[in-house]
């Protein structure tokens, strides 16, 4: 089993997700940040004392909201690519998990070499959630 991590300011939505990743029984361990500044911070600490770090640190994959206040998510991506470029730290699979349909959403999304998929929310169910997984974790290995 493999860990997660959900990064939305939504209460709400990171309890479905959380819900729908259990459902699928290939996410062992779920960390939740409420926006991007808290998940750098929550990655950057942990990493810095791995023997500290709590049971599944580092998640192998992030969900992520665009919409957040104090860091949104393309601003959380442009901070987490600069920290992949300098050291490789992290290498995390991201699926985008936003309410924004808009096209350049999803473009700008893609352009980071680290996001993987792009769901929508309301627009998805188990299956949907484990295939999502299922081809993020073959990347992993």
């Amino acid at each position: 089993k493999y860990s997660a991590m959900i990064v939305d300011d939504s209460n709400v939505d990171r309890y479905l997700l959380t819900r729908f990743l259990e459902q699928t029984q290939l996410i062992d361990n779920i960390f939740e940040a409420v926006d991007g500044q808290e998940a750098i911070d929550f990655m950057t600490e942990h990493y810095a004392k791995k023997e500290h770090a709590p049971e599944g640190f580092p998640p192998v994959i992030l969900f992520l909201d665009i919409n957040m206040p104090r860091m949104n998510g393309f601003e959380f991506l442009d901070h987490y690519q600069r920290l992949q470029d300098s050291d490789n730290t992290f290498p995390i699979c991201v699926v985008m998990f936003t309410s924004s349909s808009a096209k350049e959403d999803v473009q700008r999304a893609f352009s980071y070499k680290c996001v993987k998929d792009y769901i929508e929310k309301g627009n998805y169910n188990v299956s949907i959630i484990k295939e999502k997984l299922s081809t993020c974790l073959k990347a992993h290995k």
